[in-house]
């Protein structure tokens, strides 16, 4: 099988990076040795399944939600840990850590959004547009990472760590009140309207990325007739 070469940069930027990756690198020399790269992605594709029947299971006993958080959690550790253990250890697989830890995004993400569809405290098409769009946001960068060689894993300083802090600050709320008011307006359901305002927060990002991303390859690749 003939090699295809994938090196790109990473970019982190969000508003933790500097206490995350600090706390990450302590974690990863001091794991035994017998925990592999591969036991953490599978520890983060199963705690977000789990996060997923969690919000499924509130539907019936609110009390589910906490599991959600601690899931969300564990989701953390390994989804931000084999990374970091196979670059502490210099055992990296550039191309199949890149494949597989983003199939299990999508899948994981899905399964999530799937429980909250499910629990009653998100609305259905809210749950589907939320999914739509982030899948719109990662088949973008997706395609940054392969023409510019350079991956970002936030925008406007947010990332995947503080989705999930805000995330699950919002679950925790849910067991005080489900129900706020916007605007002067409602009750709403909280996670309706963070929905909808997450949705819109995505598409801004699409499209920001794509006219950004889009100046700087016409600049690159000027026209030559």
């Amino acid at each position: 099988m003939k090699e295809i070469p994938f090196m790109h940069v990473r970019e982190y930027g969000g508003l933790l990076e500097v206490p995350e990756k600090k706390a990450l690198l302590w974690l990863a020399r001091r794991l035994p040795r017998w925990i592999h790269s591969d036991h953490l992605t599978l520890l983060g594709l199963g705690a977000m399944l789990t996060a997923g029947a969690g919000y499924w299971a509130s539907s019936k006993n609110k009390y589910a939600l906490i599991l959600v958080v601690i899931s969300l959690a564990a989701n953390w550790l390994g989804d931000s840990l084999d990374g970091t253990l196979a670059r502490v250890r210099n055992c990296q697989r550039p191309r199949y850590g890149y494949y597989v830890d983003h199939v299990i995004d999508l899948f994981g993400t899905a399964a999530l959004l799937c429980g909250l569809a499910l629990s009653g405290y998100m609305n259905e098409l809210i749950a589907i547009l939320l999914l739509a769009a982030f899948a719109l946001v990662e088949a973008e960068v997706f395609l940054a990472t392969h023409v510019l060689q350079i991956f970002k894993l936030s925008r406007f300083r947010i990332g995947p760590t503080e989705l999930r802090i805000i995330l699950a600050i919002g679950t925790l709320y849910l067991l005080h009140d489900p129900w706020v008011n916007f605007l002067g307006n409602g009750p709403y359901l909280l996670f309706d309207v963070g929905g909808i305002i997450a949705s819109a927060g995505l598409i801004i990002t699409f499209t920001f990325s794509a006219i950004q991303n889009t100046r700087m390859l016409y600049k690159a690749e000027p026209k030559t007739f």
